[in-house]
């Protein structure tokens, strides 16, 4: 029975750990879901402790359900960002083969920008 406690409490860590580093940088649908899930994980683990037999069963097949689900969100978060990737890659060779100079000057004033921060520190 402990081990299984300590095992739950292992994945909990391990999703708050990916909630953490997903708050700084892949968005906060993901960061929510993540949260959501991490919630329901440590909610089953203090409820493990007192579960036998059938319980217990029901236990994993409600953490089972929660993770396909969970996958399943986070595979449509991936589709919808991968899409959203490509289209701004498609629009900016657009504007870049459409306006070439612009996209030069533009280029050049970032590069510029960048490079005075860079030497201010």
């Amino acid at each position: 029975m402990k081990s299984n406690s300590s095992t739950l409490e292992s994945a909990a860590r391990s999703v708050r750990n990916a909630v953490a580093k997903a708050d700084s940088g892949f968005g906060a649908a993901l960061s929510g879901e993540l949260r959501d899930f991490l919630s329901d994980i440590e909610d089953l683990v203090k409820a493990t402790a007192s579960l036998t037999g059938g319980e217990l069963e029901r236990a994993k097949e409600k953490l089972g359900a929660r993770v396909a689900a969970a996958k399943e969100q986070l595979d449509e978060l991936t589709a919808e960002v991968s899409e959203r990737a490509v289209k701004t890659a498609k629009a900016t060779d657009t504007y870049v083969h459409d306006q070439p100079w612009q996209s030069i000057g533009i280029g050049a004033g970032l590069g510029f920008l960048l490079g005075f921060l860079v030497a201010r520190r």
